[in-house]
């Protein structure tokens, strides 16, 4: 239970970025496969190599995402390639890059190194209150992008993704919100890298592989889960306007449901395994998971489409069947 929360948590740093591009600007980025083992081999090779403090290579594994967010972001933006095929160009350039970082090696592992969980370690955090610290770590980095997206610039970004010509008609560039927003998003993909790098001990270069697939699964699962009227109305309540605020509350809300949505598909796959699955059935797990939390929201709309037109065709059928009769 434990490790299912802990790794919910971690990824849920993953997921936010995520939901920054898919959700907020409308990109779909596909360098994350890629810069979360950028993050993961930044701060792998700095701490072996350097001796850094563990904690700045977290800010190392950032900047560094953030960089091949930057780059995405001049493909599509300066050079007017497809975001789908800019994130795929420079997902394949960091394969590469990212086996240099390394050194040429596949795996750097930080076995005898400071970690921030040997530190944790040390200092008797285990257990639930490690799952305590890392809920208010990433209650942090949810409030600060909450903070960011409320800004002057984070309203450029949110706006930027509703209505791109709209947008451009006020004289804001476009082409610099999804530079900064697909920085931002890399560069939290980044983090969550080393610090997955950190809890297991080595940076390796798949670590990555399918990861867009984990976060879309957190954001669509959390959205499809806080988008009913029982958050909705919880949000009205004068409980709901201190947790969710009053100003941007979408976003505050979407961002919370990210967190949850990370820990409900860790949930979800464990499960999956203790039940029997493979291992290596983990990407077709993660599949299945994606596809039912995108197919039962309009299932639910479906299906009450029809409880509706039955309710309302149900008075003139009987109007014609007594004239009839």
């Amino acid at each position: 239970m434990t490790v299912t929360l802990e790794l919910g948590l971690i990824y849920a740093i993953m997921a936010l970025g995520v939901y920054l591009t898919f959700r907020i600007l409308n990109f779909p980025d596909l360098t994350v496969d890629q810069s979360f083992t950028t993050g993961a081999a930044t701060a792998a090779i700095l701490m072996v190599n350097y001796d850094l403090n563990p904690v700045l290579a977290l800010g190392a594994a950032f900047i560094a995402g953030a960089l091949a967010g930057v780059v995405t972001g001049l493909l599509h933006a300066k050079g007017g390639i497809n975001p789908l095929l800019a994130g795929i160009l420079t997902m394949l350039a960091l394969y590469s890059i990212n086996l240099r970082i390394m050194g040429n090696r596949a795996n750097v592992p930080l076995l005898g190194h400071d970690t921030v969980y040997s530190w944790f370690s040390a200092n008797g955090i285990t257990g639930w209150v490690l799952i305590l610290v890392l809920f208010v770590i990433i209650l942090i980095f949810k409030f600060l992008l909450d903070w960011f997206l409320g800004t002057d610039m984070g309203l450029g970004l949110q706006a930027t993704g509703d209505n791109e010509e709209m947008v451009r008609s006020f004289g804001v560039s476009t082409d610099a919100m999804k530079i900064v927003g697909l920085a931002v998003s890399n560069g939290l993909v980044g983090l969550a890298g080393a610090f997955i790098a950190q809890k297991q001990g080595s940076a390796d270069i798949s670590m990555g592989i399918g990861l867009i697939l984990v976060g879309l699964a957190s954001v669509i699962l959390g959205q499809a889960l806080f988008h009913n009227r029982f958050v909705t109305s919880f949000a009205d309540t004068a409980v709901g306007r201190i947790i969710f605020g009053t100003r941007n509350r979408e976003v505050l809300m979407a961002t919370t449901a990210v967190i949850f949505g990370s820990i409900i598909y860790r949930a979800a796959v464990q499960g999956a395994l203790a039940i029997g699955f493979n291992p290596n059935d983990m990407r077709l797990i993660s599949a299945i998971i994606v596809v039912l939390a995108l197919l039962i929201p309009k299932w639910r709309v479906r299906t009450r489409a029809k409880s509706m037109t039955t309710v309302e065709t149900q008075p003139a059928l009987e109007e014609a069947t007594n004239a009839k009769a």
